[in-house]
């Protein structure tokens, strides 16, 4: 994927909203995919102005921006837009939601256990066993 300075800065606003680096954004692969969405949902001007926020205090925007920030992060964290009509980016966005990564898990029904997983007991945690 070429980088711009749009994807560059987009890049560096998705940072501060979602606490992770850069580059764990970038290897979602779904950066560019994320602009586009952001740019038609957002439309164009609005985009641009929370661009242009990026490295401010973040608490310091208008309800307007601030909006736009919180859909921004929804979007990264579940793959899906928020709202006014709210949709699933694809499944992939959906695997690579940041909320899985922030639990350590794999996101339910995108990491099969393989043919014939069921036929053993799943392992045990440590943490599990002494509970019992």
């Amino acid at each position: 994927m070429q980088t711009t300075d749009e994807t560059a800065d987009f890049t560096a606003l998705s940072h501060e909203l979602t606490g992770f680096d850069e580059a764990t954004l970038r290897g979602t692969g779904l950066t560019g995919t994320y602009l586009a969405v952001a740019a038609e949902q957002l439309g164009p001007d609005r985009l641009r102005r929370l661009l242009e926020a990026t490295g401010g205090p973040l608490g310091e925007l208008d309800d307007d921006l601030r909006d736009a920030a919180r859909a921004l992060t929804h979007l990264w964290y579940t793959g899906s837009w928020p709202e006014p009509s709210p949709f699933v980016v694809s499944a992939r966005a959906y695997a690579e939601g940041l909320v899985w990564k922030a639990a350590g898990l794999a996101a339910p029904a995108t990491a099969p256990g393989g043919y014939g997983s069921w036929a053993t007991s799943p392992s045990t945690s440590a943490s599990w066993e002494g509970s019992r």
